[in-house]
């Protein structure tokens, strides 16, 4: 299975999410994160990310006669590079969007449900801009918004860190208007 069809399923794309940044976390607290789906079918999604190569075995312990396994993610294998995504039909581009969405639903559901969820003091925010760009003021953004992310994707878990799901989304609403019609 290649990393977009690994990637390209909710529950699997949750435990990416939940490894995010240098951490490592059992099958028990990735099942905790993700109270939703059975003991069997996370168990099942963990095996396919770690035979794909996407998640690693970092450490193994005896818990009470069996194998605890803490696992890590392996960041170079957990994305999808720039040619595997120009071979993208529009119809996987729709599968990923999909998933990605049924992902980020699925996690602030659970956020919310969460005891002592407050959306205010968490600075939570979902808000859409619709803004017209030149290509060049595109890829001004893009540079932007990647320096400021990127050096934040290597912070570790510590007392004073919440874990955040950040998700830039941008796509054209319309076509470029033809020098005609302007």
């Amino acid at each position: 299975m290649d990393s977009l069809d690994l990637l390209a399923h909710p529950i699997r794309l949750r435990i990416v999410l939940a490894m995010g940044g240098v951490r490592t976390l059992t099958t028990s607290q990735l099942r905790a994160r993700i109270p939703e789906a059975s003991k069997a079918t996370v168990y099942r999604h963990i095996d396919l990310l770690a035979a794909g190569g996407i998640l690693e075995v970092a450490e193994e312990r005896r818990v009470r006669g069996a194998v605890e396994r803490h696992y890590r993610l392996r960041q170079d294998r957990a994305r999808i590079g720039p040619e595997e995504v120009s071979a993208l039909t529009p119809e996987d581009h729709r599968r990923a969007f999909a998933t990605a969405m049924t992902a980020l639903l699925a996690e602030f559901t659970a956020y919310l449900d969460r005891e002592g969820a407050d959306p205010v003091a968490d600075r939570v925010g979902y808000r859409q801009h619709s803004v017209w760009l030149s290509p060049a003021e595109l890829e001004e953004l893009i540079g932007g918004l990647r320096a400021a992310i990127a050096p934040k994707l290597a912070n570790e878990p510590s007392p004073e860190r919440t874990q955040y799901l950040l998700s830039p989304i941008h796509f054209p609403m319309e076509a470029p208007p033809s020098e005609a019609g302007t």
